[in-house]
């Protein structure tokens, strides 16, 4: 027989029970769908961090006070011990390396801010004129932080986006007067509205000068140092070089940890992958449910059709074509099964995209290949068994309907 006609013989036999098929192919769309959903979600998950992750800055290496052991937590803090500080001077020494570009120190706090009869709790970010490059921010009207001595404190501030409406609505908000605490800033600039960035809301941040800051919440401590590395080849110069300083200005005591962004998001990229495939591979499970499905309904179609194969087998098609024709059929049906999930994969996919827009929700191609491979090899594999088993029926005793 040509291939056209097995294809004919099979199609045939599937339009001939076509309530047995349509639950057949619904099994495997299903299975097929379920994969490409999951991995979606598993792989909208990872982007999303990554996106996150590249929102704050680029070639970055971050210096937190403590150090960060295998568990999670230091030794010390076990004691009650507090991490010794990271001051302005240890961020300044940084600066000696012939890797780093810039650096943006970093003070984090709350204080209410007031404009007349308004007035509500904003995070403040106490840092330099850098953060905007290092950050990768944008000032929408006015301008950032002025350059020049970390340490001078200036009365002026740059507010997120939604703080400026909040508090000035239409009326321009630069050169406005604000209450942060017990203090008057003056507003030289507002941020451009930028959304959230690892679970920090840019558009409700006020950003004073670090020496400002430190006065503010009366502390000389930073709660982080972004350091810029000058290009991707100098990340882990730039990484070993702000460890080796912190060593010698702190006495000899490895207190600091130094972390890149680009180790962070390689283990954060390790995980989420992994997860994605556990996933996709526990949906992959209801596949083996509908080739078992498969070949229990074609174990049933060998018993009702004995005397159509013994007709076959009479007219002189040998075995392998006997069981060639219920391969067929098997791939016929996983076949058709797995483009109506896909549809149905896609289709779930765009409406949660649709539903949560931050998510990046796309199935990745290796888990469509792998939906269909596995659906389609599914089903053939379960139609062995009833394949062989048409083909060994003695003719005569088929045609004789035992």
């Amino acid at each position: 027989m040509r291939l056209i006609d097995v294809a004919q013989f099979a199609s045939g036999s599937l339009r001939g029970s076509p309530a047995r098929t349509l639950l057949m192919m619904l099994a495997m769309s299903i299975g097929v769908a379920a994969v490409v959903v999951l991995t979606a979600l598993g792989d909208g998950a990872r982007l999303y961090v990554i996106n996150q992750f590249a929102s704050l800055g680029t070639n970055l290496v971050i210096v937190l006070p403590g150090r960060t052991e295998t568990a999670g937590i230091g030794p010390g803090m076990l004691l009650g011990q507090i991490p010794r500080e990271i001051t302005l001077d240890d961020a300044q020494t940084i600066l000696r390396s012939r890797a780093v570009k810039r650096i943006a120190p970093l003070t984090v706090g709350s204080a209410t801010i007031s404009k007349d009869a308004l007035n509500r709790e904003v995070v403040v970010l106490g840092s330099t004129s850098d953060l905007l490059e290092v950050r990768h921010m944008s000032i929408g009207i006015g301008k950032f932080l002025p350059a020049g001595d970390i340490y001078e404190s200036t009365s002026v501030c740059v507010l997120g986006n939604q703080i400026a409406r909040e508090l000035f609505g239409n009326e321009r908000a630069v050169g406005q007067w604000v209450r942060l605490g017990d203090r008057r800033f003056r507003v030289i600039g507002v941020l451009e509205g930028q959304g959230e960035s690892m679970g920090m809301r840019t558009d409700e941040l006020v950003i004073v000068p670090v020496a400002s800051a430190h006065q503010l919440f009366n502390t000389s401590g930073l709660f982080r140092i972004l350091v810029e590395a000058k290009n991707r080849d100098s990340i882990e110069q730039a990484r070993h070089d702000a460890e080796q300083f912190m060593f010698q200005r702190h006495g000899g005591e490895k207190d600091v940890t130094v972390i890149t962004q680009d180790a962070v998001l390689a283990t954060f990229d390790r995980i989420l992958t992994a997860l994605t495939m556990a996933v996709g591979g526990i949906a992959a499970i209801s596949l083996a449910v509908a080739g078992v499905l498969i070949m229990n309904v074609m174990l049933i179609a060998v018993a009702q059709r004995v005397k159509e194969i013994g007709l076959l087998k009479a007219l002189g098609a040998p075995g392998v074509q006997i069981r060639n024709l219920f391969f067929a059929e098997a791939a016929l049906l996983s076949g058709i099964g797995s483009l109506a999930g896909l549809l149905l994969g896609y289709t779930g996919s765009t409406i949660i995209g649709q539903i949560y827009p931050t998510l990046p929700v796309s199935p990745p191609w290796w888990a469509v290949i792998a939906a269909c491979a596995t659906a389609l090899g599914t089903g053939i594999l379960f139609s062995v068994w009833p394949a062989r088993r048409a083909a060994r029926l003695d003719p005569v005793a088929a045609l004789a309907g035992r």
